[in-house]
């Protein structure tokens, strides 16, 4: 039998979608501007997938889990009965519950800890592990919007899947950054810790910061932009959209989306609320993947939600050495619709005409 502890941080990623660039210490002005909580839903996918994946190899789970929000509610829905080993201290949870219900899991010789959360999630669990002495491998459901940490699956359902089948492991990276710094436009990762992580194929890897020239793939961007008179263009994060901001001519917010129309900048740092209300009858996202993990949604560009994709075309941009370090491409939307319509092969402009199929998956 695999007895597996689950850990949630509810609150993570409900600063995305708002334009927040994360969650800590922000969460009553995410509920303020009308944040939900996406981490529940996305751990009950990963506990049906994992459910669903031992059925089918006829093997024996205990699910180990913390009260409520923290994962005994998602472990019910899922179908889980699952045995708790406490709960958090107040309703209003925080990172020294997730340590506290990692303490419990060691107790209870887990095999594996599945939490469901961002970089700061990832940290708590790693920290607290190596306080312990303690080597259970841990496995991240990515909920959060920061995930530069080489210790998640690609999305929930793979998160569920590993969980049930690995039967190796390997040590990875947990990062994280400074939030304060990431909402002024500026990158500061920090190695946290190292721990075990099952060997898949499904796993991201360590986010990379910075990217090649791009100049002449941007320049192509911006006369499109120019010459396409009444077209919406929505402008993601990221160094490579950056440039193709500078060839517009303004100074776009580096980790956040900006909304152009007709030479003009609508919105700089746009949550997704804003984007929605300033679409036109026709609207171009710009996107580039995340070097070394391939993400062109899901991974700090919440703000370009479903419903802004559903009503958009999507552009996606890289030089070719990103593209040659990622192999494929990942969408993870939190919309399995959306998600389904985005994968596929796909053209990405790699020079001011060039472009390259690659798959999305």
């Amino acid at each position: 039998m695999r007895t597996i502890g689950v850990v949630v941080n509810p609150i993570a990623g409900m600063g995305g979608r708002v334009g927040l660039k994360g969650t800590d210490g922000k969460v009553a002005e995410a509920r303020e501007r009308g944040a939900a909580p996406r981490a529940p839903d996305r751990a009950v996918a990963a506990l049906r997938a994992l459910g669903e994946r031992t059925r089918v190899a006829d093997s024996d789970i205990e699910i180990l889990t913390y009260g409520g929000e923290m994962g005994e509610r998602e472990a019910r829905e899922a179908g889980f009965d699952p045995r708790v080993v406490g709960g958090p201290a107040a309703e209003e949870t925080a990172a020294a519950d997730t340590r506290e219900a990692v303490r419990r899991f060691v107790a209870e010789e887990a095999d594996l800890i599945l939490f469901v959360g961002g970089d700061g999630t990832a940290v708590d669990v790693a920290e607290t592990l190596d306080e312990a002495d303690a080597e259970i491998p841990i496995l991240g459901v990515p909920a959060g919007v920061k995930v530069y940490s080489a210790v998640f699956a690609v999305t929930p359902e793979a998160a569920g899947r590993v969980a049930a089948e690995f039967d190796r492991t390997e040590r990875r990276e947990v990062n994280d950054i400074d939030e304060e710094a990431y909402r002024d436009g500026e990158v500061r990762a920090e190695l946290k810790a190292v721990a075990a992580v099952p060997v898949a194929e499904d796993l991201q890897s360590s986010k990379q910061v910075g990217g090649g020239t791009v100049e002449s793939l941007a320049a192509g961007v911006a006369a499109d932009a120019r010459s396409d008179a009444g077209t919406t263009y929505l402008l993601g994060p990221g160094s490579t959209v950056g440039a193709v901001k500078e060839a517009l001519g303004f100074e776009g917010s580096p980790l956040g989306v900006d909304v152009w129309h007709d030479g003009e900048v609508l919105a700089a740092d746009a949550n997704a609320d804003e984007i929605l209300e300033l679409l036109g009858d026709r609207n171009v996202v710009v996107v580039s993947p995340i070097g070394g993990q391939g993400f062109v949604f899901g991974r700090g560009n919440d703000q370009i939600s479903p419903a802004v994709i559903r009503r958009s075309e999507v552009e996606v941009v890289a030089s070719k050495d990103k593209l040659d370090g990622v192999g494929v491409l990942r969408v993870d939307t939190g919309d399995d619709e959306v998600d389904d319509d985005l994968r596929g092969w796909r053209k990405v402009r790699v020079g001011r005409f060039e472009r390259r199929m690659m798959k999305v998956v």
